[in-house]
């Protein structure tokens, strides 16, 4: 079955940069087509929906993170990646990488709208 595999977390100072990864086995057995993308929660907070992109190559990113964040799907190793830039404490949270075996529905970055999610790490940012 589809399985989603998280590392990369870990602690760093204000200011730094930190990339994520997610290793995806199985997503694309049955078809090509797919929105992959990354979601992150404070404990006693909304997920929030923090990038994701599609089959097609489209890209969609919260407004708290565009232009500091970057996402993106190496094929050949099927592994998704956050490049996240110039960090600060607010973005401090579980980092969760999700898929669906589908285009992205909406022009913002899903928080929940995926089948498949890993198990999350943790980014922590100190000031």
């Amino acid at each position: 079955q589809v399985r989603l595999v998280e590392s990369g977390g870990g602690s760093v100072e204000s200011g730094g940069s930190l990339t994520l990864s997610c290793a995806i086995s199985k997503l694309t057995d049955s078809s090509s087509t797919y929105c992959m993308g990354w979601a992150r929660q404070v404990p006693g907070k909304e997920r929030e929906g923090v990038a994701s992109l599609d089959s097609d190559g489209s890209t969609r990113y919260a407004d708290s993170v565009k232009g500091r964040f970057t996402i993106s799907f190496d094929n050949a190793k099927n592994t998704l990646y956050l490049q996240m830039n110039n960090l600060s404490p607010e973005d401090t949270a579980k980092y969760s990488c999700a898929a669906d075996q589908a285009k992205c529905y909406y022009d913002y970055p899903p928080a929940y709208d995926y089948t498949y999610w890993g198990q999350g790490t943790q980014v922590t940012v100190s000031s």
